[in-house]
């Protein structure tokens, strides 16, 4: 492992040591992965994993995320959460996520005390802060340690210490509640978060990676990496897609020129 690297890996080993204990909040994806890994072998069994259950989170993600805690031996502890029960996230404003945020670590803080964990960390890494993310706002008025950000860990610091690491998330794609896949201001419903999850299952199912489907009403938005625009020219490719997605319930299918970014939908605020 290069020095810089290991010097910020060390850093979050002692940032972690020196919590006593910890409940990570812990989704499966590569930063909460990395972070429970450092957390477990600073502190042992005094960290637990800490998963919410929720329309919002894929099913692939629940399993992956289980998978994790058993190769590791880290206690999981799972919570159901039902974000659209709730009509003002459900309405889905720009400030959703901080809405959601403070109701999710509100349960993960109950639960945690319960456990007898002094502190509740996240994932949040430095490059985070350069977005627009509301949720952020929740975490500090929480309390919520973010140990990764502190110690100026990267997304590519992520996923450099993931493979050192030999961790089962080192390729894996950047990922984001369902949520984010429909437009601020459209209410948000089971049935759309099922359609956005089906159709990135598909183009997962069918080789492609590092993408998101936006649910526009009727019409999927499909964001890939550009790499793979060559693919579509593939005309039995092209229309396998599109009778896919009709089954999945979309009457277009569409593909955005731009290619995938995180936080898309946040272009129009």
């Amino acid at each position: 492992m290069k020095p810089e690297l290991e010097g910020k890996y060390e850093k979050l080993k002692n940032n972690l040591s020196r919590r006593g204990s910890a409940a990570v909040a812990f989704s499966g994806g590569t930063d909460s992965s990395l972070l429970l890994y450092a957390a477990k072998e600073a502190l042992g069994e005094r960290a637990v994993a800490v998963t919410v259950i929720s329309p919002f989170f894929p099913g692939r993600e629940k399993r992956q995320a289980q998978d994790f805690c058993r190769e590791y031996g880290i206690k999981q502890i799972e919570l159901e959460f039902n974000p659209l029960a709730d009509a003002a996230i459900s309405r889905n404003p720009p400030d959703r996520c901080y809405i959601c945020k403070k109701k999710l670590f509100g349960f993960i803080l109950e639960k945690a005390e319960k456990e007898g964990k002094k502190t509740v960390i996240d994932g949040t890494n430095a490059d985070d802060v350069s977005d627009y993310r509301p949720g952020m706002r929740a975490l500090e008025e929480l309390g919520i340690i973010s140990p990764l950000k502190e110690c100026g860990i990267t997304k590519k610091d992520v996923y450099s210490l993931s493979a050192e690491l030999n961790l089962p998330t080192k390729d894996k794609p950047s990922l984001a509640c369902l949520a984010t896949r429909i437009p601020y201001g459209e209410t948000l419903t089971a049935e759309k978060l099922r359609m956005a999850e089906q159709g990135e299952s598909i183009l997962y199912g069918l080789g492609f990676s590092g993408l998101r489907v936006r649910v526009h009403g009727d019409t999927a938005r499909i964001e890939l990496d550009p790499a793979d625009f060559s693919l579509l020219a593939d005309e039995k490719l092209r229309k396998e897609i599109y009778e896919k997605f009709r089954e999945a319930g979309f009457a277009y299918t569409a593909l955005d020129l731009l290619g995938y970014r995180s936080g898309s939908m946040n272009e129009t605020l």
